[in-house]
Protein backbone atom coordinates (compact mmCIF):
# COMPACT_ATOMS: atom_id res chain seq x y z
CA UNK A 1 0.00 0.00 0.00
CA UNK A 2 1.55 3.52 -0.76
CA UNK A 3 2.82 5.52 1.59
CA UNK A 4 1.22 8.82 3.19
CA UNK A 5 2.78 11.76 1.26
CA UNK A 6 5.11 14.49 3.57
CA UNK A 7 5.04 17.65 3.62
CA UNK A 8 7.43 19.21 1.70
CA UNK A 9 8.35 18.69 -1.86
CA UNK A 10 11.42 16.41 -3.09
CA UNK A 11 13.89 17.86 -6.02
CA UNK A 12 15.78 14.66 -8.01
CA UNK A 13 18.84 16.42 -9.36
CA UNK A 14 21.15 13.47 -10.96
CA UNK A 15 23.90 13.77 -13.35
CA UNK A 16 23.98 11.28 -16.24
CA UNK A 17 24.58 7.62 -15.75
CA UNK A 18 27.10 7.33 -18.24
CA UNK A 19 26.31 5.00 -21.20
CA UNK A 20 23.03 3.87 -19.62
CA UNK A 21 20.85 7.04 -18.76
CA UNK A 22 20.89 10.79 -19.48
CA UNK A 23 20.79 12.85 -16.75
CA UNK A 24 16.63 14.16 -17.55
CA UNK A 25 16.08 9.98 -17.88
CA UNK A 26 17.41 9.19 -14.72
CA UNK A 27 15.55 12.27 -13.63
CA UNK A 28 12.37 10.90 -14.58
CA UNK A 29 12.65 7.23 -13.41
CA UNK A 30 13.73 7.80 -9.84
CA UNK A 31 11.12 10.63 -9.50
CA UNK A 32 8.45 7.88 -11.04
CA UNK A 33 9.45 5.71 -8.34
CA UNK A 34 9.24 8.01 -5.50
CA UNK A 35 5.97 9.52 -7.11
CA UNK A 36 4.56 5.87 -7.18
CA UNK A 37 5.39 5.43 -3.36
CA UNK A 38 4.38 8.62 -1.71
CA UNK A 39 1.54 9.31 -4.19
CA UNK A 40 0.60 13.20 -3.49
CA UNK A 41 4.22 14.42 -2.75
CA UNK A 42 5.29 17.09 -5.49
CA UNK A 43 8.62 15.72 -7.11
CA UNK A 44 10.56 18.18 -9.02
CA UNK A 45 13.10 16.75 -11.75
CA UNK A 46 16.06 19.49 -12.02
CA UNK A 47 18.50 17.13 -14.39
CA UNK A 48 22.38 18.49 -13.49
CA UNK A 49 26.08 18.24 -15.20
CA UNK A 50 29.13 19.42 -14.15
CA UNK A 51 30.10 21.46 -17.54
CA UNK A 52 31.02 18.18 -19.28
CA UNK A 53 28.60 16.04 -22.00
CA UNK A 54 25.52 16.77 -21.01
CA UNK A 55 25.58 20.11 -20.21
CA UNK A 56 23.50 21.46 -22.78
CA UNK A 57 20.86 18.96 -21.59
CA UNK A 58 20.67 19.87 -18.47
CA UNK A 59 20.25 23.59 -19.31
CA UNK A 60 17.72 22.58 -21.81
CA UNK A 61 15.68 20.88 -18.95
CA UNK A 62 15.57 24.23 -16.79
CA UNK A 63 14.18 26.03 -19.50
CA UNK A 64 16.58 27.48 -21.90
CA UNK A 65 15.75 27.15 -25.61
CA UNK A 66 17.52 24.87 -28.27
CA UNK A 67 19.10 26.52 -30.73
CA UNK A 68 20.16 24.01 -33.23
CA UNK A 69 24.09 25.11 -35.02
CA UNK A 70 25.70 23.37 -37.64
CA UNK A 71 29.58 23.94 -37.19
CA UNK A 72 33.30 22.35 -37.82
CA UNK A 73 33.51 19.12 -35.78
CA UNK A 74 36.81 17.75 -34.49
CA UNK A 75 38.35 16.07 -37.54
CA UNK A 76 37.22 18.71 -39.96
CA UNK A 77 33.94 17.25 -41.15
CA UNK A 78 30.06 18.89 -40.08
CA UNK A 79 28.36 18.28 -37.29
CA UNK A 80 24.98 19.29 -36.11
CA UNK A 81 25.03 20.76 -32.63
CA UNK A 82 23.41 23.12 -30.35
CA UNK A 83 23.21 25.56 -27.89
CA UNK A 84 20.87 26.44 -24.94
CA UNK A 85 19.38 30.04 -25.15
CA UNK A 86 17.49 32.12 -22.27
CA UNK A 87 17.18 35.73 -22.17
CA UNK A 88 20.65 36.97 -22.51
CA UNK A 89 22.40 34.05 -21.28
CA UNK A 90 23.71 31.22 -23.28
CA UNK A 91 25.08 27.87 -22.85
CA UNK A 92 27.61 26.10 -25.02
CA UNK A 93 28.73 22.86 -24.54
CA UNK A 94 32.59 21.97 -25.97
CA UNK A 95 31.68 18.23 -26.12
CA UNK A 96 29.01 19.47 -28.96
CA UNK A 97 31.23 20.67 -31.37
CA UNK A 98 34.52 18.99 -30.31
CA UNK A 99 33.31 16.13 -28.16
CA UNK A 100 35.53 12.15 -28.78
CA UNK A 101 31.65 11.21 -29.25
CA UNK A 102 32.05 13.56 -32.80
CA UNK A 103 34.89 11.32 -33.83
CA UNK A 104 33.50 10.03 -37.21
CA UNK A 105 34.00 5.61 -36.23
CA UNK A 106 35.10 6.99 -33.15
CA UNK A 107 38.41 7.10 -34.71
CA UNK A 108 41.06 9.47 -32.75
CA UNK A 109 42.87 12.30 -34.10
CA UNK A 110 45.27 13.02 -31.62
CA UNK A 111 47.71 15.45 -33.52
CA UNK A 112 45.20 17.16 -35.82
CA UNK A 113 41.92 17.20 -34.30
CA UNK A 114 41.09 20.62 -33.54
CA UNK A 115 38.79 23.07 -31.23
CA UNK A 116 37.52 25.53 -34.29
CA UNK A 117 33.23 24.18 -33.96
CA UNK A 118 33.12 25.50 -30.25
CA UNK A 119 34.06 29.18 -31.35
CA UNK A 120 31.47 28.65 -34.21
CA UNK A 121 29.12 28.06 -31.16
CA UNK A 122 30.87 31.20 -29.02
CA UNK A 123 29.69 32.86 -32.32
CA UNK A 124 25.70 31.91 -32.79
CA UNK A 125 25.79 33.04 -29.11
CA UNK A 126 27.06 36.45 -29.96
CA UNK A 127 25.04 36.77 -32.78
CA UNK A 128 21.72 36.10 -30.85
CA UNK A 129 22.88 38.85 -28.30
CA UNK A 130 23.85 36.93 -25.85
CA UNK A 131 25.86 38.93 -23.01
CA UNK A 132 26.88 36.37 -21.10
CA UNK A 133 28.02 32.88 -22.27
CA UNK A 134 29.09 30.00 -20.36
CA UNK A 135 31.33 27.42 -22.14
CA UNK A 136 31.41 23.69 -20.27
CA UNK A 137 34.68 22.14 -20.87
CA UNK A 138 34.72 18.61 -20.99
CA UNK A 139 34.88 15.26 -23.04
CA UNK A 140 37.16 17.18 -25.85
CA UNK A 141 38.90 14.86 -28.30
CA UNK A 142 41.30 17.63 -29.44
CA UNK A 143 44.82 19.19 -27.86
CA UNK A 144 45.19 22.26 -29.78
CA UNK A 145 45.11 24.76 -27.00
CA UNK A 146 42.15 26.14 -28.34
CA UNK A 147 43.95 27.80 -31.27
CA UNK A 148 40.72 26.66 -33.47
CA UNK A 149 38.33 28.14 -31.34
CA UNK A 150 40.08 31.34 -31.72
CA UNK A 151 40.47 31.33 -35.51
CA UNK A 152 36.47 30.72 -35.59
CA UNK A 153 36.18 33.95 -33.94
CA UNK A 154 38.92 36.01 -36.14
CA UNK A 155 41.93 35.57 -34.86
CA UNK A 156 44.84 35.11 -37.61
CA UNK A 157 47.51 32.64 -36.88
CA UNK A 158 50.31 32.34 -39.46
CA UNK A 159 52.89 29.73 -40.16
CA UNK A 160 56.48 30.76 -41.31
CA UNK A 161 55.35 31.13 -44.81
CA UNK A 162 52.69 33.31 -44.28
CA UNK A 163 49.64 30.56 -44.26
CA UNK A 164 46.70 30.04 -42.17
CA UNK A 165 48.17 27.59 -39.45
CA UNK A 166 46.47 23.96 -40.29
CA UNK A 167 43.93 22.11 -37.12
CA UNK A 168 45.34 20.15 -34.30
CA UNK A 169 48.12 20.38 -31.82
CA UNK A 170 50.77 19.22 -34.47
CA UNK A 171 50.37 22.59 -35.93
CA UNK A 172 51.21 24.56 -33.61
CA UNK A 173 54.94 23.86 -33.53
CA UNK A 174 55.10 26.00 -36.80
CA UNK A 175 53.00 29.01 -35.53
CA UNK A 176 55.38 31.90 -36.43
CA UNK A 177 52.90 35.18 -36.35
CA UNK A 178 49.75 35.74 -34.22
CA UNK A 179 46.91 38.70 -35.14
CA UNK A 180 44.62 38.47 -31.95
CA UNK A 181 43.31 42.13 -32.91
CA UNK A 182 39.43 40.57 -34.47
CA UNK A 183 38.77 39.01 -31.36
CA UNK A 184 37.25 41.90 -29.57
CA UNK A 185 35.55 42.87 -32.35
CA UNK A 186 33.66 39.35 -32.42
CA UNK A 187 32.87 38.69 -29.09
CA UNK A 188 31.38 42.06 -28.72
CA UNK A 189 31.58 42.66 -25.17
CA UNK A 190 30.04 39.05 -24.12
CA UNK A 191 31.29 37.76 -20.38
CA UNK A 192 32.73 34.02 -21.15
CA UNK A 193 32.86 32.21 -18.54
CA UNK A 194 34.18 28.71 -18.54
CA UNK A 195 32.62 25.62 -16.38
CA UNK A 196 35.48 23.43 -15.59
CA UNK A 197 36.13 20.94 -13.28
CA UNK A 198 39.89 20.48 -13.43
CA UNK A 199 42.62 22.34 -11.84
CA UNK A 200 45.65 20.94 -14.53
CA UNK A 201 48.22 23.85 -15.96
CA UNK A 202 48.36 24.10 -19.55
CA UNK A 203 51.97 22.30 -20.13
CA UNK A 204 54.14 19.83 -17.53
CA UNK A 205 53.33 16.62 -16.44
CA UNK A 206 50.01 17.65 -15.15
CA UNK A 207 49.28 19.43 -18.17
CA UNK A 208 46.74 18.79 -20.74
CA UNK A 209 48.99 16.51 -23.46
CA UNK A 210 50.47 14.03 -20.63
CA UNK A 211 47.26 13.51 -18.46
CA UNK A 212 44.68 13.60 -21.39
CA UNK A 213 46.44 13.26 -24.50
CA UNK A 214 46.40 9.69 -23.84
CA UNK A 215 42.91 8.97 -24.16
CA UNK A 216 42.51 10.81 -26.84
CA UNK A 217 44.53 8.38 -28.84
CA UNK A 218 47.69 10.32 -28.11
CA UNK A 219 51.02 7.40 -28.00
CA UNK A 220 53.55 8.17 -26.66
CA UNK A 221 55.69 10.06 -29.72
CA UNK A 222 52.45 12.08 -30.14
CA UNK A 223 52.51 13.53 -26.58
CA UNK A 224 56.09 15.03 -27.41
CA UNK A 225 55.05 16.90 -30.61
CA UNK A 226 51.99 17.71 -28.85
CA UNK A 227 53.93 19.79 -25.67
CA UNK A 228 56.03 21.24 -28.39
CA UNK A 229 53.41 22.69 -30.00
CA UNK A 230 51.41 23.58 -26.56
CA UNK A 231 54.56 24.96 -25.64
CA UNK A 232 54.74 27.10 -28.74
CA UNK A 233 51.27 28.59 -28.60
CA UNK A 234 51.56 29.49 -25.00
CA UNK A 235 54.80 31.16 -25.36
CA UNK A 236 53.24 33.30 -28.72
CA UNK A 237 50.21 34.02 -27.06
CA UNK A 238 52.07 35.32 -23.99
CA UNK A 239 54.62 37.70 -26.29
CA UNK A 240 51.23 38.76 -27.32
CA UNK A 241 48.90 39.89 -24.45
CA UNK A 242 51.68 40.17 -22.03
CA UNK A 243 51.12 37.96 -19.70
CA UNK A 244 51.37 34.27 -19.29
CA UNK A 245 48.73 32.02 -17.75
CA UNK A 246 50.05 28.26 -18.91
CA UNK A 247 50.11 27.75 -15.29
CA UNK A 248 46.86 28.78 -14.72
CA UNK A 249 44.77 25.95 -12.42
CA UNK A 250 41.84 24.64 -15.21
CA UNK A 251 44.22 26.37 -18.32
CA UNK A 252 44.84 22.47 -19.50
CA UNK A 253 41.26 21.98 -19.29
CA UNK A 254 39.84 20.60 -22.48
CA UNK A 255 43.17 20.05 -24.32
CA UNK A 256 44.21 23.55 -23.54
CA UNK A 257 40.68 25.23 -24.42
CA UNK A 258 40.73 26.42 -20.91
CA UNK A 259 44.16 28.43 -21.87
CA UNK A 260 42.84 30.14 -24.59
CA UNK A 261 39.55 31.09 -22.96
CA UNK A 262 41.11 32.73 -20.02
CA UNK A 263 44.15 34.53 -21.98
CA UNK A 264 42.30 35.59 -25.38
CA UNK A 265 38.57 35.76 -24.48
CA UNK A 266 38.86 37.14 -20.90
CA UNK A 267 37.19 34.09 -19.66
CA UNK A 268 36.50 33.37 -15.99
CA UNK A 269 36.84 30.10 -14.87
CA UNK A 270 34.54 28.59 -11.92
CA UNK A 271 33.31 24.63 -10.73
CA UNK A 272 31.06 23.24 -13.34
CA UNK A 273 28.84 22.08 -10.76
CA UNK A 274 28.18 24.98 -8.99
CA UNK A 275 27.90 27.34 -11.90
CA UNK A 276 25.78 24.84 -13.88
CA UNK A 277 23.30 24.82 -10.69
CA UNK A 278 23.53 28.76 -10.10
CA UNK A 279 22.52 28.16 -14.04
CA UNK A 280 19.67 26.09 -13.38
CA UNK A 281 18.25 27.71 -10.37
CA UNK A 282 18.96 25.09 -7.88
CA UNK A 283 18.49 27.20 -4.92
CA UNK A 284 15.21 28.21 -5.60
CA UNK A 285 14.33 24.67 -6.41
CA UNK A 286 15.59 23.50 -3.37
CA UNK A 287 13.91 26.41 -1.30
CA UNK A 288 11.63 24.46 1.38
CA UNK A 289 12.13 21.13 -0.24
CA UNK A 290 11.84 17.83 1.78
CA UNK A 291 14.34 15.89 0.49
CA UNK A 292 17.36 16.27 -2.57
CA UNK A 293 17.77 12.97 -5.04
CA UNK A 294 21.01 13.18 -6.60
CA UNK A 295 23.48 10.70 -8.37
CA UNK A 296 25.77 9.66 -11.34
CA UNK A 297 26.89 6.57 -13.09
CA UNK A 298 29.29 5.99 -10.17
CA UNK A 299 29.99 7.01 -7.09
CA UNK A 300 33.53 6.82 -5.98
CA UNK A 301 36.60 9.10 -4.90
CA UNK A 302 36.19 11.20 -8.13
CA UNK A 303 32.42 11.68 -6.64
CA UNK A 304 34.19 13.97 -3.58
CA UNK A 305 36.29 16.36 -5.33
CA UNK A 306 33.60 18.76 -7.22
CA UNK A 307 31.64 16.44 -9.37
CA UNK A 308 28.10 16.86 -9.52
CA UNK A 309 26.52 14.77 -6.81
CA UNK A 310 29.38 16.57 -4.29
CA UNK A 311 28.21 20.06 -5.59
CA UNK A 312 24.64 19.21 -5.08
CA UNK A 313 24.62 17.56 -1.67
CA UNK A 314 26.93 20.92 -0.38
CA UNK A 315 24.31 23.02 -2.11
CA UNK A 316 21.18 21.24 -0.04
CA UNK A 317 23.37 21.42 3.07
CA UNK A 318 23.69 24.93 3.10
CA UNK A 319 19.71 24.94 2.62
CA UNK A 320 19.77 22.83 5.20
CA UNK A 321 17.71 20.01 3.43
CA UNK A 322 18.71 16.20 3.23
CA UNK A 323 20.20 14.62 0.62
CA UNK A 324 20.19 10.92 -0.79
CA UNK A 325 22.45 9.53 -3.88
CA UNK A 326 21.77 7.03 -6.61
CA UNK A 327 24.31 4.88 -8.35
CA UNK A 328 25.11 2.96 -10.68
CA UNK A 329 27.82 1.67 -8.68
CA UNK A 330 28.71 2.08 -5.15
CA UNK A 331 32.58 2.46 -4.49
CA UNK A 332 32.43 4.58 -1.61
CA UNK A 333 32.15 2.98 2.08
CA UNK A 334 29.44 4.12 4.20
CA UNK A 335 31.73 6.66 6.21
CA UNK A 336 32.77 7.98 3.34
CA UNK A 337 29.16 8.78 1.68
CA UNK A 338 27.59 10.04 4.70
CA UNK A 339 30.64 12.34 5.79
CA UNK A 340 30.21 13.69 2.10
CA UNK A 341 26.21 14.36 3.05
CA UNK A 342 24.48 11.90 2.36
CA UNK A 343 22.00 10.36 4.70
CA UNK A 344 20.96 7.09 2.78
CA UNK A 345 22.78 5.65 -0.77
CA UNK A 346 21.26 3.16 -3.56
CA UNK A 347 23.48 1.26 -5.72
CA UNK A 348 21.96 -0.11 -8.90
CA UNK A 349 24.08 -3.17 -9.03
CA UNK A 350 22.80 -3.69 -5.23
CA UNK A 351 19.31 -4.14 -6.67
CA UNK A 352 19.57 -6.21 -9.90
CA UNK A 353 19.34 -9.54 -9.37
CA UNK A 354 22.69 -10.35 -12.14
CA UNK A 355 25.95 -9.56 -13.08
CA UNK A 356 25.07 -6.66 -16.14
CA UNK A 357 21.86 -6.48 -14.93
CA UNK A 358 22.48 -2.70 -13.54
CA UNK A 359 23.57 -2.03 -16.89
CA UNK A 360 20.50 -3.31 -18.87
CA UNK A 361 17.71 -2.84 -16.94
CA UNK A 362 19.23 0.73 -15.44
CA UNK A 363 16.05 2.34 -16.16
CA UNK A 364 13.92 -0.03 -14.46
CA UNK A 365 16.50 -0.48 -11.52
CA UNK A 366 16.74 3.82 -11.51
CA UNK A 367 13.03 3.54 -10.90
CA UNK A 368 13.62 0.59 -8.18
CA UNK A 369 15.98 3.37 -6.33
CA UNK A 370 13.48 5.91 -5.95
CA UNK A 371 11.10 3.55 -4.47
CA UNK A 372 13.47 2.36 -1.79
CA UNK A 373 14.29 5.58 -0.68
CA UNK A 374 10.91 6.77 -0.56
CA UNK A 375 10.21 4.43 1.47
CA UNK A 376 12.88 4.29 4.13
CA UNK A 377 12.84 8.41 3.91
CA UNK A 378 9.75 9.89 2.74
CA UNK A 379 6.93 7.47 4.34
CA UNK A 380 5.07 8.45 7.06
Amino acid sequence: MPATPVEGHVVVAPDKFKGTLSAAEAAARIAAGIRRTVPGTEVRELPVADGGEGTLDAALAAGFARVPVRVTGPTGLPVDAAIAVRGDTAVVELAQAAGLARLPGGRTAPLTAGSRGVGQLIAEAVALGAGRIVVGLGGSACTDGGAGMVQALGARLRDAGGAELAPGGAALRGLAAVDLSPLADSLAGAEITVACDVDNPLLGPRGAAAVYGPQKGAAAEDLVVLEEGLTRWADTVTAAVGRDLREVPGAGAAGGVGFAALALLGATMRPGIELLLELLGFDEAVRGARLVVTGEGCLDAQTLHGKAPAGVAAAAARAGVRVAAVAGRLELGEEQWRGAGFVSAVALTDLAGRPGDSTARAAELAELAGERLAAALLAR
